[in-house]
């Protein structure tokens, strides 16, 4: 297997056809690891995670020049201070990240990377540090043979749980799944939203002139809450509309409100892709909380996943309560961390 560096931008964009075609049948298809996505976030550095990176994406290709592998790295310092290798999208904002590639093709592509980065061509490192990945990747194990064949240290850590629900057929299969005490404050908030005496109604972003607008009015109700007041500092708001309009672009955001009346009471900026949907921000208006909008429509969406015959409904990184009264059922991700003697 042929390894190629690609270091520019333009060099990475002239390969978005074949990296999301080869993203669609490898190991871990996610939106995390879509050209687009990644590009977005390239644009703001994980919305100002990280200070400076240098792109150093690896690619694996057949004899017959066909696209085998992505490694998608870049280099910068760690922790410690010294030189190491990432995957672009860690580490905040990205919930899973791996290597793109297919099954049939991994330990041939895992062995190859490390052969290069242990060759006279790689850059100077110490460290590849891979944060995001599930433990269930098959990924890890083929690293770990890969490191230890190159006389490098392999070592795995867990990071986070992160919570999925698998859909049944019916909503209501999916209620007699939960504990009963959930079920019945979840029906119970449900049922209020939707016999509220002020009318309300469950809008999607359509049109994708008014994304910036109905991103403000996110954004808005984010503030509200103080630690995402926090995480919305520096060009985090730009990095998440840069993420929000590639989503957009390419037919797999799913921006929805809960409307009180006129006003917007609580929001989902989720992901479909794949055939499940990914949980990946939220927001509510204070000033409806007795209503308890936030639960609310979170489970409306999920019956409207159910409906749509969609697979999984992710509730992505972290162990918040409220996930497991919905059903979630824990995965991990983990930090691999490859290193030389």
């Amino acid at each position: 297997m042929k390894i190629n560096t690609i270091q520019t931008v333009q060099a990475w964009d002239a390969l978005a056809e074949e990296w999301n075609q080869l993203l669609a049948g490898s190991i871990s298809n996610v939106p995390f690891l879509r050209h687009e996505y990644l590009r977005a976030w390239w644009q703001h550095l994980g919305g100002g995670e990280w200070e400076s990176a240098e792109l150093y994406i690896l690619t694996g290709r057949d004899q017959d020049d066909a696209l085998t592998g992505i490694a998608p790295f870049f280099l910068s310092k760690n922790h410690a201070g010294k030189p190491a290798l990432f995957l672009l999208g860690s580490l905040e904002i990205s919930d899973f990240l791996d290597l793109i590639v297919p099954a049939e093709q991994l330990d041939a592509f895992t062995d190859a990377l490390l052969a290069h980065l242990t060759g006279p061509d790689a850059p100077t490192w110490e460290a590849l540090e891979i944060s995001n990945i599930l433990e269930e990747s098959p990924t890890l194990a083929a690293l770990e043979t890969a490191a230890g064949k190159y006389g490098l240290n392999f070592s795995q850590e867990r990071l986070q749980p992160s919570p999925l629900i698998t859909l049944p057929a019916d909503f209501d299969t999916y209620l007699e799944s939960l504990d009963s005490r959930y079920r019945r404050e979840l029906t119970r908030k449900m049922r209020n939203v939707l016999r509220h005496f002020i009318p309300t109604r469950v809008v999607r972003v359509e049109d994708q002139a008014d994304l910036d607008t109905e991103m403000e009015d996110f954004f808005a109700m984010m503030r509200e809450e103080p630690e995402k007041d926090s995480f919305l500092q520096g060009t985090m708001i730009e990095q998440i509309k840069a993420v929000a309009q590639a989503a957009a672009d390419h037919g797999w955001l799913d921006l929805r409100f809960l409307i009180v009346g006129r006003e917007k009471a609580a929001g989902y900026l989720n992901f479909v892709y794949d055939n499940r949907v990914w949980v990946y921000n939220s927001c509510m208006a204070s000033k409806f909380a007795k209503l308890s909008p936030g639960i609310s429509l979170i489970g409306l969406l999920i019956q409207d996943a159910i409906e749509e015959n969609t697979a999984a409904f992710d509730l992505m990184r972290g162990d918040e309560e409220y996930k497991y009264h919905l059903g979630g059922v824990d995965r991990w991700v983990v930090k691999a961390v490859v290193s030389r003697q």
